[in-house]
């Protein structure tokens, strides 16, 4: 494999607001003499972008959110020496971002009708149209396709001449209608060239404004009484409905082309070294085939975004979550691409609740030996991914793995009821611990002796515990804000007395600086019961990880 434009030393992850509320302030903390020196990139979550949902993986555009961070702050994290690593979201564009907002202002006239997938134009010829507007496929051409929530991924968008269009919508969506008064149902009234009295009028819309605190649509309220009025109201509410969403891009579109071309350079331009592309899986689609993981269109169209990304002297890192059974990591590996390491995590957890790294040592060695390079992790922005673990677990150690994190105060997360499909664990790598200070060292101290790249979630180094209040505050399908807890300056500055993230400093630092490390060094592991040494060695430098999985303790002999 050709050598990495990149160095293989630790990378720091956070939102924008994760340490003390703005970019500003991490930058403030990474300047601190703790700091200094333990990371040489920072992935920067796309909050840091305009974004409005899903914490930043709904983006309008690509610009500095002005709220949590600026071109200034970008700056000083690359005068530190720090490269960045963002994201590149390339299934899907916010329902705000000015693409979308053109076809809702001026439908089949917009430029970007074709930028986003219409359902319909899509699906014509191959399935049945519904009273309710929209295709439904024929089964037998529908069956292979991997749906994120219940029912169809679509949203329907109330173009300007009243018709419903359906464009495909992969992840959220939510449609929104707002309250009226009297005034605006006598103004409803009057562009449908009818009276509504004013009395009429109030009453009206408090039993409008009662069915939408309700959650009614405007054709479930009851109009009983007022009938005569049903259709002007709902059509002038359905008029002005709000939209926010995530819907998929037409990579059949040109325009789709020179919009990814323009938003790599932009990110190039912030100082970006690495881009993850997150959800590309799911971007090529055709009808009989499936919509995640089509392949070789995945393959096809990663290919084209390596072109326009080599312009821009871009590593592209694919995110795609699949079992360590399916082998995806090692196609990746094979077309020449560095690859997230989903399994390192549930693996380690495993070695440490056994007391052996058997399984955790043939990984590594097959890393090394395949020439598979990783993006490696303990914890991140979403769950720990056990299911991964597929081919290379038992089916029950899995289960005892999840059972384990979950007694610890850990959430399962599922899909739409198949949490034999897809699920992740979501808890924090402390918690999923048990809270315990020598484990996460020592899972630390593993992590850097591990082939690949570690990435460092900003709430393990700090050691975040399990935040079942954000849980609750988030509502439904707000299980991954138990790690993502912000944490305040004066967070920050009594962790950074606490003698376990004083040493897990030390060891980044460490991992940044020896010589012995690296895509092309040479890695050995042996284990021996609850013992596993690892060996890096390069040109004349060499570092050894001495690790007990039965009492938690190690030590590092370099040379």
């Amino acid at each position: 494999m050709a050598k990495r434009n990149i160095s293989s030393g630790p990378m720091l992850n956070a939102y924008p607001d994760s340490i003390g509320g703005t970019l500003e302030d991490i930058v403030n903390v990474l300047k601190t003499d703790d700091v200094r020196g333990a990371f040489d990139s920072f992935y920067i979550l796309p909050s840091v972008f305009n974004t409005d949902l899903d914490r930043g993986f709904s983006v309008i555009d690509y610009s500095i959110n002005e709220e949590l961070a600026s071109r200034q702050a970008i700056e000083d994290i690359k005068n530190l020496g720090v490269s960045l690593k963002l994201d590149f979201i390339l299934n899907h564009l916010s329902v705000l971002s000015p693409q979308f907002q053109d076809i809702i202002t001026n439908g089949e006239n917009s430029k970007y009708k074709d930028f986003f997938i219409n359902w319909n134009k899509f699906w014509e010829g191959h399935g049945q149209m519904t009273e309710e507007g929209y295709i439904q496929p024929d089964a037998d051409i529908i069956k292979d396709m991997f749906f994120r929530k219940p029912g169809l991924p679509i949203l329907m968008i109330r173009f300007p001449d009243g018709k419903d269009v359906p464009y495909w919508n992969t992840f959220y969506q939510e449609v929104r209608y707002d309250k009226v008064d009297a005034q605006d149902l006598m103004k409803m009234a009057r562009l449908a060239g009818e009276k509504m009295q004013y009395i009429t009028a109030e009453i009206l819309s408090k039993k409008i404004n009662a069915a939408i605190d309700e959650g009614k649509t405007p054709s479930e309220m009851d109009f009983a009484g007022y009938e005569s009025y049903r259709q002007l109201v709902v059509d002038g509410l359905e008029a002005n409905r709000k939209y926010l969403g995530q819907m998929d891009l037409n990579i059949q579109s040109d325009l789709v082309w020179e919009y990814y071309d323009t938003v790599l350079k932009t990110l190039a331009e912030y100082g970006a070294r690495i881009v993850r592309l997150d959800a590309f899986a799911y971007a090529p689609k055709a009808p009989g085939e499936k919509n995640f993981m089509n392949e070789p269109a995945t393959w096809d169209t990663l290919e084209r975004v390596q072109k326009i990304a080599d312009k821009y002297n871009l590593q592209l890192l694919p995110e795609i979550h699949a079992s360590y059974g399916e082998k995806t990591y090692e196609v990746l590996a094979a077309k020449g691409y560095m690859t997230y390491d989903f399994f390192l995590p549930g693996l380690l957890i495993d070695a440490l609740e056994s007391h052996n790294g058997a399984h955790l040592a043939d990984w590594a060695r097959e890393m090394k030996a395949n020439g598979i390079d990783t993006v490696n992790m303990l914890g991140c922005h979403d769950g720990i991914p056990l299911l991964d673990l597929k081919g290379i677990l038992a089916e029950d150690r899995i289960q005892n793995l999840i059972d384990i994190v979950v007694s610890r105060g850990g959430y399962v997360k599922d899909l739409h009821g198949a949490k034999n499909m897809y699920y992740q664990v979501n808890a924090t790598y402390y918690s999923a611990l048990g809270e315990d200070d020598k484990k996460m060292l020592l899972a630390r101290a593993i992590q850097m002796f591990m082939p690949g790249k570690p990435q460092v979630w900003y709430l393990d180094l700090f050691q975040g515990k399990n935040d079942h209040e954000a849980v609750k505050r988030a509502g439904a399908g707000g299980h991954k804000e138990i790690n993502r807890t912000n944490l305040s300056p004066e967070d920050i500055k009594e962790r950074l007395t606490w003698p376990s993230v004083q040493e897990q400093l030390k060891l980044l630092k460490f991992r940044k600086e020896c010589k012995a490390f690296g895509f092309d060094a040479d890695f050995d592991v042996t284990v021996d019961g609850a013992n596993m040494t690892m060996i890096w060695s390069k040109d004349g430098a060499k570092a050894t990880l001495k690790a007990n999985l039965a009492d938690y303790s190690y030590e590092i002999i370099t040379e």
